[in-house]
């Protein structure tokens, strides 16, 4: 009689012994290991890295799903309910004083909980889905003359990203995580890899900036080299690139145009990697910037891009192509910049000009 095992089942053997003369080889099936099951927070994650989300909607998720479990003194949040909810945006919007769009980045992180990780069904959800209404805010410009007085005080990098900022209308992530293969010299054209919302666009690529950036790059080239000797010079891959293409990250094309003074190694693959310029870099040179010109505005890096939008449509440019430029799904996003244009309430003359100053 034949025995058949298979070859996934965990098998063990013991020596049976009867008497002096007879042995009996006994065989049996142990009950395989199973595996603990994933903590909550660590359930989120994988929820949002299967839905393929950007990695700050990952912390933003998680931060608050904590916060509202510690709110509630660390009861799992499959026992709590919409009052339990209600309360939690509540002392937010009235102790914390939160901005309306964090109180919906809030919601919208428990919506995530309860439908995607825990199955939940949310009868209850229906009579308190009610959305923060977000205020509409003018965007703060800069006129030439002040973008001129900024740049001026900025030097390096930060200069080069700061003209980019403002020559082709870029996020600063954007700016930030520019790879050397989307800088078009020939065409003149930057391509933005998953900007927001995971879109590609296209956009120009400044002449202001053109010569600058081209020795930055051949500075930077060496730099990837002396790494490449010392057996570094890699970059991180989006999604399964490192898998795919192992050495994809050792290729001058996919480097930063901007990286960072340092490199680090990396946790997973303990490779010595090389990360972009952090944003933070930026963001403190702009600062310090603006203050130097004595702009009182409150301008930040985001700044160029809405003062690039304002002075394209000054110059008559259609609304549609600067939609394209900035990525904009929609068409009325891009027209807020029309409510902050010289010849607005700038170009009307004031009745008390001609009571007064005839």
């Amino acid at each position: 009689m034949a025995l058949a095992i298979r070859s996934n089942s965990k098998i063990s053997y013991s020596i049976l012994s009867v008497g002096a003369f007879t042995a009996t080889l006994a065989v049996r099936e142990t009950s395989p290991a199973h595996a603990p099951k994933p903590r909550l927070l660590d359930q989120v994650r994988e929820a949002v890295r299967a839905r393929h989300y950007s990695r700050r909607t990952e912390k933003a998720y998680i931060h608050w799903i904590k916060r509202y479990i510690f709110f509630h003194g660390k009861r799992h949040p499959a026992e709590l309910g919409a009052s339990e909810v209600t309360a939690f945006l509540t002392s937010l919007a009235v102790h914390d004083k939160v901005a309306a769009s964090t109180q919906n980045q809030t919601l919208s992180a428990l919506l995530f909980l309860y439908r995607e990780v825990l199955s939940v069904e949310l009868p209850w959800l229906a009579d308190i889905i009610i959305r923060a209404k977000r205020p509409q805010h003018l965007p703060v410009v800069l006129t030439r003359d002040e973008v001129h007085a900024v740049l001026q005080r900025l030097d390096g990098a930060p200069r080069l990203m700061a003209l980019l900022l403002y020559g082709a209308g870029l996020r600063l992530l954007e700016c930030c995580r520019l790879r050397v293969k989307d800088v078009d010299f020939a065409t003149n054209q930057i391509v933005i890899r998953h900007g927001k919302g995971g879109k590609d666009r296209v956009t120009m690529l400044p002449a202001a900036v053109k010569a600058a950036l081209i020795a930055h790059l051949e500075r930077a080239r060496k730099q990837h080299q002396a790494d490449l000797r010392h057996g570094a010079g890699r970059v991180e891959l989006p999604s399964a690139l490192t898998r795919k293409y192992p050495n994809a990250g050792r290729d001058w094309g996919w480097q930063w145009v901007f990286p960072a003074t340092r490199m680090y190694v990396d946790r997973l693959t303990a490779q010595r990697r090389r990360h972009h310029l952090h944003e933070s870099v930026l963001q403190r040179a702009v600062k310090d910037a603006v203050r130097g010109a004595g702009i009182a505005k409150p301008a930040t890096c985001h700044t160029f891009r809405h003062s690039f939008a304002t002075h394209l449509l000054e110059e008559s440019h259609d609304i549609r192509t600067v939609q394209e430029l900035l990525g904009h799904s929609d068409v009325s996003t891009t027209m807020i910049y029309t409510h902050v244009l010289n010849r607005g309430p700038a170009g009307v003359r004031s009745p008390a000009n001609r009571m007064f100053l005839s």
